[in-house]
């Protein structure tokens, strides 16, 4: 683990690319499966890739599984659980304003993830660090919208704004849950601690999620068989961000990962400039600056 102390790095930037790649798969499948049926395709069709790359893991590096405990069990369910919520929470509220602006107020949960991972964690958080955070959330708070004639205050309170901040808590509940995970299985290997963790924790998620879809809608699971195509990209990009996600954390503390991620908000303006034809604003560029800012200080920190 300590070999490779800057990998964290090209896995976070790639975790938000990928990110970016399933958010966009997934908003298209809302209008279609409704939140849940689309929340539903990124663990199903997720699985067999996460099987694939657990198998990989396991015969590459001549490992063995490593015992499951009581603890790990716990920390894999926290993230299970919240994970979904926050991917639920998220979609509507990107269905509510806009691709990048339900991305944008989901972000909130950097500085979340920071206090939780204090508290729950005992990570130690460095002035710079803490500071890198401030500034990116700060970002993040320019790219939020503020509509002609409302106050921030009211922006921040309209529907979008509290599915998405909603959306950030969840997800920071999930970040520190999955980096509990990884520690708790003390699999020896940050890529063997992620995929096991990760393979645990989704099919639990399958597996929740499609039962309560086939005893209360199944017609909702039967527009995603329906919908394989675009689904199963959908999985695999969902699956890939989650693995590079889920290594990122065995490797570096949680606040670093989370606001290094944020160049994800990059992307996704970027998707909103080519896909969806969205301008963007002087305000909003002023927000980006401020994001890169914060995201460069870990880099330089965390490297």
């Amino acid at each position: 683990m300590t070999a490779l102390p800057w990998l964290w790095i090209p896995l976070t930037i790639f975790a938000a690319f990928a990110q970016t790649v399933r958010n966009t798969a997934q908003r298209r499948l809302v209008d279609d499966l409704g939140t849940l049926g689309a929340t539903l395709v990124r663990f199903l069709y997720g699985m067999p890739f996460l099987v694939l790359w657990l198998g990989l893991v396991i015969g590459v590096g001549g490992h063995a599984l490593p015992p499951l405990t009581v603890g790990f069990g716990a920390w894999v369910l926290v993230a299970a659980l919240s994970q979904m919520a926050g991917t639920a929470l998220l979609l509507r509220a990107m269905a509510e304003r806009s691709f990048a602006i339900g991305l944008v107020y989901s972000k909130s949960e950097v500085i979340q993830v920071a206090l939780f991972s204090v508290v729950f964690l005992g990570e130690r958080l460095s002035p710079l660090a803490g500071f890198a955070i401030v500034l990116a959330t700060l970002g993040v708070i320019l790219l939020s919208p503020r509509p002609a004639g409302h106050v921030l205050a009211r922006s921040w309170a309209d529907p979008a704004a509290l599915f998405g901040l909603a959306s950030g808590s969840a997800f920071a509940i999930s970040v520190v849950g999955y980096r509990g995970a990884t520690l708790a299985l003390d699999a020896g290997s940050p890529f063997l601690g992620a995929a096991g963790t990760l393979f645990w924790s989704q099919l639990t998620q399958t597996v929740l999620l499609g039962a309560w879809l086939l005893a209360r809608t199944p017609a909702v699971v039967l527009g995603a068989l329906r919908e394989w195509r675009l689904s199963l990209f959908a999985g695999l990009a969902g699956a890939s961000a989650s693995a590079a996600n889920v290594t990122a954390l065995a490797l570096e503390s949680a606040s670093n990962v989370r606001t290094l991620i944020l160049v994800e908000v990059l992307f996704t303006y970027l998707v909103s400039l080519r896909i969806f034809r969205e301008a963007i604003s002087r305000r909003e560029l002023a927000g980006i600056v401020l994001v890169v800012l914060g995201v460069g200080i870990v880099v330089a920190t965390g490297s």
